[in-house]
């Protein structure tokens, strides 16, 4: 009896009498909207594909890059403008002719689909969020998904990033290694937050989050709190092995500390030591003396009774 259900099952499907529902043919149970989806190795299958959001990971130790990094308080947000500061607009940092809000949510997403032939805008996809452990079924304008820079930008500029330039901030405002599509709602609480502030409530991901930032931080010569160094090392605890990735530090334009200004000194020769009464060349006569033991102005000059030049 059960090879003969399975029989009819199989010819219902092949005739397209029954469709099987794609959410349940990949172990994805089916769902409209947000629905747990996560395991520890951050990944989630879609068909025959799988998708890991967030930069790899392949490079040195996080905890050895960590100890890398400066110890600073933050500094003044003095001047910060997102827009002025780090560009206005997404940019199209590695040159695929996409700009790169499109290309995270093509890495990021499961089950994409576009919106034009040259695969650049998509129209929607399926999110396994990192942030919260959950699975967005997402369609653009809806809403639901964000590009979180995973070092916020104004925390990055009272880290260190007033000292890059407009260039260097830009590309971190653009660089793949800093970019996360995510749940909306959880990118918007975490606000400019840094690791001692806030961390994804899905556990499962701060190892990879926290390595990430400190990738980052590193690639772009920004320092850490000690708060946030301290809660990095806690969540590292728990995945001593953790990669960071593998980044060649920007050369920050950090100001010298300006020189001391010093005085001008006057064009004017200083006066000559003379001795008072001695006789002076001709070349000195009109000019001025200081008097060797006594500091008293005196002038190369004759005088009514003496056509000689002396010291007067």
């Amino acid at each position: 009896m059960k090879h003969l259900i399975s029989l009819v099952v199989s010819v219902l499907i092949v005739t397209g009498a029954l469709v099987a529902d794609p959410g349940t043919q990949a172990g994805i149970a089916p769902s409209t909207g947000d629905s747990p989806l996560w395991s520890s190795d951050a990944s989630a299958s879609v068909g025959s594909a799988k998708v890991a959001p967030g930069a790899k990971l392949n490079g040195p130790g996080a905890v050895s890059v960590l100890n890398s990094l400066p110890v600073k308080g933050k500094a003044p947000a003095t001047g910060y403008d997102r827009n002025k500061k780090f560009g206005n607009g997404w940019k199209d940092f590695n040159g695929n002719k996409c700009d790169e809000r499109q290309d995270t949510l093509k890495r990021d997403l499961s089950a994409v689909k576009y919106k034009d032939a040259k695969k650049c805008q998509l129209a929607s996809g399926v999110l396994a969020d990192a942030y919260t452990g959950t699975r967005i079924k997402w369609k653009v304008n809806s809403g639901s998904v964000d590009i979180d820079h995973v070092v916020a930008l104004k925390n990055a500029w009272v880290s260190g990033g007033q000292q890059l330039s407009q260039k260097q901030r830009q590309g971190l405002a653009n660089d793949p290694l800093n970019l996360m599509a995510s749940q909306a709602s959880a990118n918007r609480s975490k606000g400019d937050s840094n690791a001692a502030e806030w961390l994804p409530t899905n556990k499962a991901f701060r190892c990879q989050y926290v390595a990430t930032q400190i990738s980052v931080k590193k690639k772009y010569a920004l320092s850490v709190t000690a708060a946030e160094k301290n809660a990095m090392k806690r969540v590292l605890t728990t995945c001593p092995k953790q990669k960071a990735a593998a980044v060649a530090p920007v050369k920050s334009l950090a100001k010298t500390p300006a020189a001391q200004t010093k005085k001008p000194t006057s064009s004017a020769p200083r006066p000559k030591q003379v001795s008072p009464g001695s006789y002076c060349a001709k070349a000195d006569k009109g000019a001025t003396g200081i008097g060797r033991t006594n500091g008293k102005s005196y002038t190369c000059k004759t005088s009514n009774s003496d056509t000689r030049l002396r010291w007067r």
